[in-house]
């Protein structure tokens, strides 16, 4: 049976979605060639399963491939698609900061923006961070609050060779805290650069389109500016999604940026 939806598909950017019986949706995904991509999917053995349940595809047309990334994860976050993996969950999304000589891992929205390293979706994640800082550069994870300590005594990755000596005065706790800032700052958590919200423009065939973003989080995609103005007043929390779809572009300038 031919999935109904399949030649309205353009070979240009946007979002499309796999629905099933009652329009279910079991699949949502991005291109900057939709009527390829999902070919890519008739003909993928992994697909397999997914199109077995599949009655029509459903397609939005973005103006670029920012935009389909944005609308793509908003749409999977807010639907939950059944054969979605990625981008799936909300996340409790945390960072490191460097208060004294201990780091601490604190949830990103109560964070100051200056302080914040990395982000990640679990503790374990930013303990594993640290874990491979502290392998690279002598630092000892007692005094990271990765191992229990005694206060002057070795830890046991110093016997090994692996520690420094931070915890048992052998490196200056002030050299180890320089270490550790040095390596944190390769993770720092970029702060959003404006004072409000900004428009990121793309145009594509004829369609142009202004996505609105604040704090790094996606408001919606508007064709004016004064309509992007009005989408961008709200305070938002900060997006990991949106952080990672766009602080390579607005930090390169390699987009259209409009300050609202």
């Amino acid at each position: 049976m031919e999935l109904q939806g399949l030649q309205a598909l353009p070979p240009a950017p946007g979002v499309y979605i796999f629905l099933g019986q009652d329009d279910e949706v079991l699949y949502i995904g991005k291109s900057i060639n939709l009527r390829r991509r999902v070919a890519d999917h008739l003909r993928a053995p992994g697909s397999r399963r997914m199109l077995e349940r599949a009655r029509r595809v459903r397609h939005v047309r973005t103006a670029g491939d920012i935009g389909a990334q944005l609308l793509e994860a908003r749409l999977v976050k807010q639907q939950l698609p059944v054969f979605n993996i990625r981008l799936r969950r909300h996340r409790r999304l945390l960072g490191i900061t460097l208060p004294g000589d201990t780091p601490e891992i604190r949830n990103v929205h109560a964070l100051g923006d200056a302080t914040a390293y990395g982000v990640f979706a679990s503790r374990f994640a930013a303990q594993a961070l640290l874990r491979t800082l502290a392998d690279a550069h002598g630092l000892c994870c007692s005094v990271l609050g990765l191992e229990p300590s005694t206060a002057g005594q070795p830890c046991f990755r110093y016997r090994l060779g692996r520690c420094a000596g931070a915890c048992c005065g052998q490196l200056p706790m002030q050299e180890h805290r320089r270490r550790l800032h040095e390596a944190l700052c390769a993770h720092h958590r970029r702060v959003w650069p404006y004072a409000g919200g900004i428009g990121v423009v793309e145009q594509c065939e004829g369609l142009r389109q202004i996505h609105v973003i604040r704090n790094w989080a996606y408001l919606g995609s508007v064709d004016t500016l004064a309509r992007a103005a009005a989408l961008s007043r709200p305070e938002v929390a900060f997006d990991l999604d949106g952080y990672q779809i766009l602080v390579g572009p607005i930090l390169r300038a390699s987009v259209e940026i409009q300050p609202l």
